[in-house]
């Protein structure tokens, strides 16, 4: 495989917690055209700084994804068409964008995508080293590897599966759970005939992009109505996450974790609260952690202003409930032979006192 920064070790004293101020999308005020937040990568991280859980030379600065990177899945054809300014407006939904010239689409549009996207690739094995890692971007399940859309030019999801699967001894199988209200049909398409991957997608039936060709590839198909709320929700993501890593143990899970579900939300069309998306994440990191399956998460669609406060909370509340923790991942958590010699000890010691 070709030489990528992207795999190169982070200082061991940082959080698996993947971001840069690169992420964010910004000019001259074009982004408010659009019902997303696009800043809400930033304010997540603030969020997180105020409650003092992290601190900027504590989390892993992601880097850009190089077009080599990005050959890995992408054609270079597909690649070339980005270079058409109005080709990058109808993919992002921001028509405006088609009047720009393609080197500011380039710099304030493509580039804060491909960083978010590298983000992605270095979250993976960073999870697989550490048992866990967030990727405060990412997740474009609608871009596949010659087709882009719903604001999804690159295949992140894609990358960081098949960047683990050549790279990284001992991941030959991954899960996918994408909790986002759409359906992830671009990494559908793209493991369509993979059986290394199995997907789970719980998404409203009703809205974009209603792909029935990718449909084919979800191994748990959990289709939602208009407005589903919390209990319903909840009770249907606890039954299947768990049925589906019963049904396959993977090296790897990937959670897309959008929070377009949020009741409120213009696309999604469901009826979540707050707290139940912060429920939901905890759901799932329950079932990997108590698996000791590495889990890599992204945080994927919902730009409603109060997205970004959700999200820093869950993070907050998963650190609160020990499922995500520095200490562990520095200690091998990868390795659950050390996390038992740990729960052993620490249940020793208690019988003790």
């Amino acid at each position: 495989p070709h030489r990528t920064e992207l795999y190169e070790d982070p200082p061991s004293a940082c959080w698996p917690i993947v971001y840069s101020p690169d992420y964010n999308i910004t000019f001259m005020g074009l982004e408010k055209l659009h019902p997303f937040d696009a800043g809400k990568w930033g304010k997540v991280i603030n969020f997180l700084k105020e409650e003092k859980l992290i601190a900027d030379d504590l989390i892993v600065q992601a880097r850009e994804a190089t077009d080599e990177d990005l050959l890995v899945v992408h054609t270079r054809r597909y690649l070339n068409k980005l270079k058409w300014s109005f080709v990058v407006a109808t993919i992002t939904e921001i028509p405006p964008v088609a009047f720009l010239p393609n080197f500011v689409v380039q710099r304030q549009v493509l580039k804060p995508l491909r960083t978010q996207t590298g983000g992605t690739i270095m979250a993976g094995k960073l999870a697989v080293d550490r048992g866990w890692a967030i990727n405060v971007g990412g997740g474009f399940h609608h871009c596949s590897s010659d087709k882009g859309g719903g604001f999804c030019a690159y295949a992140d999801i894609t990358l960081a599966i098949k960047f683990l699967f050549e790279r990284v001894q001992g991941v030959s199988k991954a899960t996918i759970i994408d909790l986002d209200a759409h359906q992830g049909n671009g990494h559908e398409r793209d493991f369509m005939d993979d059986h290394r991957v199995y997907i789970m997608d719980a998404y409203n039936r009703y809205i974009y992009p209603g792909d029935g060709f990718a449909k084919r590839a979800i191994k748990r198909k959990v289709e939602l109505e208009w407005g589903t709320e919390d209990t319903e929700y909840l009770q249907k993501v606890h039954t299947h996450v768990e049925g589906a890593l019963n049904e396959l143990r993977p090296d790897i899970i990937v959670y897309n974790a959008g929070t377009d579900i949020l009741d409120g939300d213009p696309l999604g069309g469901l009826a979540i609260s707050p707290q139940g998306i912060v429920k939901r994440d905890e759901v799932v990191f329950k079932a990997a952690r108590r698996r000791r399956i590495p889990i890599l998460m992204v945080t994927s669609g919902g730009y409603q202003k109060r997205t970004a406060r959700i999200i820093a909370d869950s993070i907050l509340n998963l650190h609160n409930l020990g499922l995500i923790d520095k200490e562990l991942a520095t200690s091998g958590a990868g390795n659950p032979k050390v996390e038992q010699m740990i729960k052993d000890s620490v249940k020793d010691l208690t019988n003790l006192s």
